[in-house]
């Protein structure tokens, strides 16, 4: 096998145990997983003392960015094969942050330590998810309503600035990614993140205004001045501010940034779906335009609530 050959396995083998490992353990302990929000379910190697592994105080369980705090464990329920373990809690787990777990004395082991995490993979999911949905940027935080009031008469115009509008926030946020951890954060410039991120929105905004006004000049002209407010929109800032504050790496960083531009096309599409069906139903006069669609903004803000608290990884 040639070295490159050799490189790309290691490559892959590599990104698949950081995408798809749930848990880092060894010796006696097999593999880690969260069994529900109160559970943490252990595979053990080999069969183990049923006595010992249901003996709580034989664990300490913490957070790993919050190690001061002990976490109770409650009870423990081994199988019948003694090759598995239930760590049952009396209060919910923070399943999003890392679990460490010491075991005292079991399996003729002094004391063994392991972390508990989900799977990367689904991690990166649940960020794009949480944008797309559960934490939607117009529908839950109320951010970039200028441009969302503005562009959603017509679907064909919301679809349009919805997909400009991710093509920039993408580009955007990873150009930000990359000045902010190679160039802000070394030269201790951190203070100066929102001027830097709007300089580098103008930018996109402006790059993707050249192209538009070649490729699809109908298009361009239905933006109207909406396309340069892009350019202070709320979502743009918000993203690369929270990727910053949550210190995300390249992949967390663009899948929040896909999301969030998904999450105002959605919002974009639905609203535009109903204002077209509103404009040819019997609204009192008073309720026409900005107000009836405030109202309908409302009720989506209301629906999307449904999503809160939703976990899929």
């Amino acid at each position: 096998m040639s070295s490159a050959k050799r490189f790309f396995s290691f490559t892959v083998f590599l990104a698949l145990s950081l995408l798809v490992g749930s848990g880092h353990a060894t010796g006696l302990v097999e593999s880690t997983e969260f069994g529900g929000d109160t559970e943490i379910v252990v595979h053990f190697r080999t069969a183990v003392d049923q006595d010992a592994a249901q003996d709580v105080a034989r664990y300490t369980v913490f957070e790993e960015t919050d190690p001061d705090i002990r976490l109770t464990v409650s009870a423990v329920e081994l199988s019948a094969d003694g090759m598995e373990a239930v760590l049952r809690f009396a209060e919910p787990l923070n399943t999003t942050v890392a679990h460490v777990v010491t075991v005292h004395g079991l399996g003729g082991v002094e004391e063994t330590t392991f972390s508990v995490s989900k799977s990367y993979l689904g991690y990166l999911v649940s960020i794009l998810i949480s944008a797309l949905l559960i934490n939607n940027f117009v529908f839950t935080k109320y951010l970039g309503l200028c441009v969302f009031f503005g562009t959603s008469k017509r679907k064909e115009t919301a679809k349009g600035m919805g997909v400009v509008f991710t093509v920039v926030i993408v580009v955007s946020v990873t150009m930000s990614w990359f000045l902010y951890q190679y160039v802000l954060k070394p030269f201790h410039l951190d203070y100066l993140q929102i001027v830097i991120f709007i300089g580098l929105t103008s930018l996109t905004v402006q790059a993707v205004d050249t192209v538009l006004r070649k490729v699809n000049p109908i298009l361009f002209k239905s933006f109207g001045v909406y396309l340069v407010l892009v350019i202070a929109n709320c979502i743009i800032i918000a993203v690369p501010l929270l990727m910053a504050s949550n210190e995300y790496n390249y992949f967390e960083t663009f899948m929040l940034s896909l999301g969030a531009g998904g999450g105002f096309l959605l919002a974009l599409y639905l609203m535009s779906a109903v204002r077209e069906r509103v404009e040819l139903a019997r609204v009192p006069e008073s309720f026409k335009g900005l107000p009836i669609a405030f109202i309908v903004a409302g009720q989506f803000a209301m629906a999307f609530l449904g999503f809160s608290g939703l976990q899929l990884f």
